[in-house]
């Protein structure tokens, strides 16, 4: 251990001392450290308060070892590692500078496990950044989402009580598929034994999860994410069709499956057939094409694109020049 570390940062190589020699001693601990049996000690105590059950053996075959079940690995994080790991947290979870919320709460412990130089500029990080939450986004009671993901591993049918947009609350039965997150909102894929028919539920919208005896097999080859998006370009108010003047490979590379479906034409072309509640939102996504296109369906759509138009050939006519009197 080098001198000068932090209390913290020598607990931790201790944990670690404990994990890989079960019923060292405290004179052993003491040696590997490069510390005082007395300070060895010290360092197990700080892993006790810490919650961490390190059982003390006496007699002549004694020593420390940590509580069965228990098997934590040593947190060896660089500066750039911790700051990589809160910014991604903050990106995606606005409250986790919230010590009561979940997320806050667990990284803050892993805050307190990290060497004090690499904590302090973790922490001025996560102290001084004032993160713009995502409006789309709506973060589902983590309770409920592990209660769904185990019932997906398990292949269990589960009965979700459900409130909708509306607000009306019912009962669903189902075979969850998956549970995805896409577009910062959480979804389960499922197969609705209620509807008789292909779903995605909004995670955040399930207010109890009472996992079943049944069981079921997912449909062979699933790609949940594919689904998913399939599944969230139809049922919308305005039908559409668009036929673009590229190959589907290519055209799978610029759109996303949220548009609709891809299927190929004669000459090398492409139609996409899908639905959408908002015709200025999808007109601007069609916008990002590197090829040509004509929408075939969807009179809302159509005015969409054109005004678009309009307000790109605007933006590039030439200013014209300032009067000057004579």
């Amino acid at each position: 251990m080098e001198p000068g570390a932090s209390p913290t940062a020598r607990a931790l190589q201790t944990l670690d001392l404990l994990q890989g020699h079960p019923g060292i001693t405290a004179e052993r601990l003491a040696g590997k450290l490069g510390v005082s049996e007395r300070a060895a000690r010290r360092y197990v105590g700080i892993l006790r308060e810490a919650g961490i059950p390190v059982e003390a053996v006496r007699g002549p075959y004694g020593g420390y070892r940590l509580g069965r079940g228990l098997r934590l690995p040593p947190l060896t994080f660089t500066a750039a590692e911790a700051l990589g790991l809160v910014m991604a947290v903050l990106d995606g979870h606005h409250d986790a500078g919230d010590a009561q919320d979940p997320v806050g709460s667990a990284l803050g412990k892993i805050m307190r496990a990290l060497p004090e130089p690499v904590a302090a500029q973790a922490e001025a990080v996560r102290r001084t950044t004032a993160p713009a939450p995502d409006r789309g986004a709506a973060r589902p009671d983590p309770g409920t989402t592990t209660a769904l993901v185990q019932a997906c591993s398990a292949r269990r049918r589960a009965r979700l009580g459900y409130r909708s947009e509306a607000g009306t609350e019912r009962t669903i039965e189902v075979d969850p598929w998956a549970v995805v997150v896409r577009h910062g909102r959480w979804y389960l894929l499922c197969w609705s034994h209620t509807s008789g028919a292909r779903r995605a539920y909004r995670v955040d919208r399930v207010r109890e999860v009472d996992v079943l005896d049944a069981r079921f097999e997912p449909p062979a080859g699933l790609d949940p994410v594919a689904v998913l998006e399939e599944h969230l370009a139809v049922g919308w108010d305005h039908e559409t069709e668009v036929v673009i003047d590229a190959p589907v490979d290519r055209v799978g590379r610029c759109l996303s499956r949220v548009l609709g479906r891809l299927e190929p034409l004669g000459g090398g072309a492409t139609r996409l057939v899908g639905s959408t509640n908002n015709p200025v939102w999808y007109a601007e996504q069609l916008a990002t094409l590197p090829a040509s296109y004509r929408i075939v369906k969807c009179q809302d759509l159509q005015r969409a694109a054109r005004a678009l138009g309009e307000r790109a050939l605007a933006a590039s006519a030439p200013t014209p020049a300032p009067h000057v009197p004579t």
